[in-house]
């Protein structure tokens, strides 16, 4: 009998990044039914490192966006899930990055990352290639995720020569804290008034950074909760999923569905192979 395995392993990196990078996932999938997952759209920048056989990753779900093989990938803010292509078989590292990250970690603002997907060398160069070789070289996770935190930590302090890191408006910065706090669900032009900003001015400089609107993100964020609440091994109906993460009813949050990964709920549920996996 076919081992079926799932096993996706957390991890927080060092203190001191935690300002730049959310989280650390190791995942090793085995014996799957071949399919494509939709990597949904979030809050964070996702770089993903595979252990294995290369990624085929493509910018959208069912559209025809072309399927492009990665060793290693790096992500801006998204609108839209990406597909991963996968035989059923993969074993890898998500990196969840901030959009302060962006700047501390890439050397420039989410905002030329939106709707992209990029090669991780084409990034971070020398310190790519030595992070996919001691990521796979290293036989533990503990040992991988000790590897990311060495080496994420010098792509900062290479980055603090050139003093980018302090471009982000601190009310850019106070804004997405805010959005991420209320996970979408507070007004854009309240936001502005509590930072003294007008929301068109706002909007403005939030998008120039971030790469997506405030309101736009509010939506990612919205949608991101539901994700997790429907994702979940034991999921809510799709009624209560739309209430808890603050739909106005269960229309609206089927349109956004549609909108952020291309398919409905119910069809969404029916192909994700990786439900309640791990």
């Amino acid at each position: 009998m076919e081992d079926h395995t799932a096993t996706g392993i957390g991890a927080r990196p060092a203190p001191v990044l935690r300002e730049y990078v959310d989280s650390y996932v190791g995942f090793d999938l085995r014996g799957l039914p071949t399919g494509v997952h939709c990597g949904p759209p979030s809050r964070a920048l996702t770089a993903v490192i595979s252990l294995s056989d290369p990624l085929e990753v493509a910018a959208g779900v069912d559209d025809g966006s072309p399927v492009t093989r990665f060793g290693s990938v790096a992500g801006g803010l998204m609108c839209r899930s990406v597909a991963i292509h996968h035989d059923g078989r993969q074993q890898g590292v998500q990196v969840s990055l901030t959009p302060l990250g962006a700047r501390a970690i890439y050397g420039m603002p989410a905002a030329e990352l939106a709707h992209r997907l990029v090669p991780l060398d084409e990034l971070l160069g020398a310190l790519a290639v030595e992070l996919v070789d001691r990521l796979r070289s290293a036989t533990t996770w503990a040992a991988r995720f000790t590897a990311l935190d060495e080496l994420l930590l010098r792509a900062v302090g290479r980055g603090a020569c050139g003093d980018h890191v302090r471009w982000v408006r601190p009310e850019v910065a106070e804004a997405w804290r805010r959005l991420v706090a209320a996970r979408g669900c507070v007004q854009v032009g309240a936001v502005a008034a509590e930072l003294g900003w007008s929301r068109r001015y706002l909007t403005e400089r939030f998008r120039g950074e971030v790469g997506l609107s405030p309101k736009t993100f509010a939506r990612v964020l919205r949608f991101e909760h539901a994700h997790e609440l429907a994702a979940a091994q034991d999921p809510l109906p799709w009624g209560d999923v739309a209430t808890v993460s603050g739909y106005a009813d269960q229309a609206h949050l089927v349109r956004d569905w549609r909108e952020f990964t291309g398919r409905s709920p119910t069809a969404w549920r029916r192909s994700e192979v990786l439900l309640g996996a791990g």
